[in-house]
């Protein structure tokens, strides 16, 4: 018996019935290797080419079972049985400050969601600077003061840093590297391999609203458009909603490469189909408008305060309710449905009533936004 989502290929005008499972075969996922000589920025960008990268550098020389997971962060039990939930993120995007907010704080709440995404509550983080010789101390302590705004509104301690001045020219400014830990809730397990068949997947609002406003403010487009980033800590509303859906299955927020990198590698992790609906996918129209003018996939443009959720079919209304009774959530909607065909594999139904499948990121069209 077929699933619906290789009903959705077939139904396609881009698909004859007979090139269906060709199709799906051509684009099943395989780890991209790793054949580059040097650095680019696209190892940056969250796609494929990152992927090689993080694969042929740095899981062969400190391959373990934590890092194997390539989780938004390492979960590690303790002794007594608690389990603790580990991340660490740097900090590079240009400009240093942009409508909705600036690197400071990106750099608190790009930590402290991740930790969210692997079911921890964030309790601390520790925080490095790396400054530019001549970088104006008023500007520094106006973005500690973000960092420090952040800290106090998710409810987390800065315990720890360290600081590091290099020459003029050497690092564009400052770079900040933030570390967080939280505890997870006993019984809370939340990984791609609890996810199945016919789980719905939830957005808990708008998407690329942080990767166009930073592009949009370094003022190098001809384009005027009032976009803020949508940067913020997600940890409440994460609580909120697993209370009303205890049962689920994984979360991820889509920050480098999107949406559309994020369902890829649950895809893979899984070796389930992703199925998302186009027209469900909540996407402001400045947005969307920027998006079609550069000629870029609002699915594969950066969110620094939603996240993507799989969760039982019999709790997706309850999940979605009580996205929608937060502030942060009121955008939230259901975009899709996870299928057991095509294998490995995100499918995009379009509002045409087409489909498409939806490859990982290549290349780096958005560089330096976080």
């Amino acid at each position: 018996m077929r699933d619906h989502a290789t009903e959705y290929l077939a139904s396609g005008p881009s698909f004859a019935e007979g090139e269906v499972i060709d199709r799906i075969d051509t684009f099943r996922r395989r780890r991209p290797r790793l054949r580059d000589t040097v650095v680019t920025l696209a190892h940056g960008a969250g796609g494929k080419a990152s992927a090689a990268l993080v694969d042929g550098v740095f899981l062969d020389a400190f391959r373990n079972p934590h890092l194997d997971q390539l989780g938004d962060g390492a979960v590690v039990a303790l002794p007594g049985g608690e389990r603790l939930a580990i991340s660490t993120d740097s900090f590079v995007v240009q400009p240093l400050r942009f409508p909705g907010g600036s690197i400071g704080h990106l750099a608190v709440h790009g930590t402290l969601n991740d930790l969210a995404m692997t079911g921890a509550v964030p309790s601390w983080l520790s925080a490095a600077f790396v400054i530019e010789e001549g970088f104006p101390i008023d500007e520094l302590r106006a973005i500690v003061a973000d960092m420090a705004e952040a800290a106090l509104a998710a409810g987390v301690q800065i315990i720890t840093g360290d600081t590091k001045v290099v020459p003029r020219g050497a690092a564009d400014g400052l770079f900040i590297t933030t570390a967080g830990v939280g505890v997870i809730p006993l019984g809370r397990e939340l990984t791609p391999h609890s996810v199945l068949p016919g789980d719905k997947i939830l957005s808990s609002g708008t998407i690329g609203d942080h990767g166009m406003a930073v592009m949009l403010a370094r003022g190098d487009l001809a384009i005027e458009a009032d976009i803020r980033s949508d940067t913020a800590a997600v940890s409440e509303l994460v609580e909120q909603m697993l209370a009303a859906a205890p049962s689920t299955r994984w979360l991820r927020d889509p920050t480098r490469g999107g949406v559309g990198t994020v369902c890829n590698e649950l895809a893979q992790s899984s070796g389930l189909a992703v199925i998302l609906e186009e027209d469900h996918l909540p996407v402001r129209p400045e947005v969307a408008g920027a998006c079609e003018m550069l000629g870029i996939d609002p699915l594969y443009v950066a969110n620094e305060g939603k996240f993507l959720a799989v969760v039982a079919p019999g709790e997706a209304d309850a999940a979605i309710d009580a996205l929608h009774s937060h502030p942060a959530g009121s955008d939230a909607a259901e975009i899709g449905v996870i299928a057991e065909e095509p294998g490995a594999t995100v499918v995009v139904r379009t509002g045409f009533g087409g489909t498409r499948i939806l490859d990982m990121l290549v290349g780096d069209p958005l560089p330096r936004i976080c």
